[in-house]
């Protein structure tokens, strides 16, 4: 069992993009001959037009294009609208797998700050003291809240498998939601609250399958899809997720998939890169933009089995259709576990100071209005949501 699950036990590559050692056994001195012929009979790429320049005597010191002598130039990336802002100043552990109460003023999430197995802490977005939600010998993870704000659901090896929990903030014992032989994990509420999407390893097919249920009804579970990690749209019958290109590949690329009556229509691809894995989609609170993180690697030189290491992450933003992708985070350091916030703001891990804590940085300013919710009902044993508060504005816009 690995010492953090979110990158290790179970993430099983979700937080870094595995080059699947390179071109693999298949791929033989007979191909690399090929390969060598057809680039020596390719005709040369087209020359790059002319850059502009205004040469001046400060051209020695700085040019007029901002650019020092004697250095690399500086890459444009789209940013953030305003800056990095830290959340968790923990200088032991690691605090990761955020998720923010539907108010936005709460962060629940998991950390190692004060034992070697993680535990759910809550946090006052702009507070210093947390609390200790649920605690236990073995590993608790991946808190999410209903959309009441009532409960917290989290994934736990407490029983001796990978099993779905939730826990009210008013006090009590967890409740433990799954009870089967697959290993069952990052819990996610529907709008309406009676039900969870998640995913569950399947040993016999050796792959990670999305699932649903009914809160009250166990055993109403059913396979939905293939994928890692499913997020339900506030805003409707909508899941995304991640997915590998290809059976134990870790080059993933982020989907939709929709539910009618339950069942599931066609996987939709939204997004994909061939030089970094697309992993850890969430939606923003009225359904319309998705933020996810990107993973890129080095060699494995510094890794105990010489295989592919995670060297940057970033965090970004894109339409739910896909289109209009941003990146946030700046490519320095690793970012990854995005979840988005009431105000607009969303909310990830960032090992920028050299631990893992929890920063957040808000993507676009605008107003923006949540989803509204999708039922009254609410399932068996859970109890009424609170009376509605006043309408919220957030902070993202059209980004045209």
């Amino acid at each position: 069992m690995m010492n953090r699950f979110n990158r290790g036990c179970l993430l099983v590559a979700a937080a870094v993009a595995v080059v699947g050692s390179g071109l693999a056994a298949g791929c033989s001195m007979q191909n690399k001959t090929q390969a060598a012929a057809q680039a020596a009979v390719e005709p040369a790429p087209a020359p790059r037009p002319v850059e502009p320049s205004l040469h001046s005597a400060g051209d020695a010191q700085l040019t007029l294009f901002g650019e020092f002598p004697e250095r690399s130039r500086v890459p444009f990336h789209a940013q953030a609208a305003s800056p990095m802002e830290q959340h968790t100043f923990g200088s032991e552990g690691a605090d990761f797998d955020v998720h923010v109460s539907p108010d936005g003023a709460w962060l629940a999430f998991s950390s190692t700050r004060h034992s070697q197995r993680p535990d759910i802490y809550l946090k006052k977005v702009g507070g210093q003291a947390v609390t200790l939600l649920a605690c236990d010998p073995a590993c608790d993870v991946q808190p999410a809240f209903s959309p009441d704000g009532r409960w917290v659901a989290f994934a736990s090896n407490r029983s001796g498998n990978w099993d779905l929990w939730m826990v009210g903030l008013d006090g009590g014992p967890a409740r433990q939601i799954t009870n089967s032989p697959m290993q069952e994990v990052h819990p996610s509420f529907s709008p309406d609250a009676k039900r969870l999407a998640y995913c569950a390893f399947n040993e016999r097919a050796q792959q990670w399958e999305l699932w649903t249920l009914q809160i009250d009804q166990p055993a109403s579970a059913r396979m939905i899809g293939v994928g890692l990690f499913p997020e339900w749209s506030p805003a409707g019958e909508s899941i995304v997720y991640q997915r590998a290109r290809q059976r134990g590949g870790r080059w993933f690329s982020i989907w939709r998939i929709d539910l009618a009556g339950g069942e599931p229509k066609f996987p939709i691809e939204l997004s994909a890169r061939s030089d970094m894995a697309l992993i850890h989609p969430t939606w923003s609170c009225d359904g319309l933009w998705i933020a996810y993180g990107t993973a890129l690697l080095e060699s494995g030189s510094d890794s105990p089995d010489g295989s592919p290491v995670m060297s940057r992450g970033d965090i970004w933003i894109m339409r739910a259709d896909g289109t209009s992708p941003v990146q946030l985070t700046d490519g320095a350091g690793t970012h990854f576990s995005p979840a988005f916030g009431a105000d607009g703001r969303i909310y990830f891990t960032s090992q920028r100071n050299g631990a893992e804590n929890i920063w957040s940085v808000k993507p676009l300013p605008g107003p923006i209005t949540p989803a509204p919710a999708a039922s009254k009902d609410k399932p068996e044993g859970l109890p009424a949501p609170p009376a509605a508060g006043p309408a919220m504005s957030v902070g993202m816009n059209s980004g045209r």
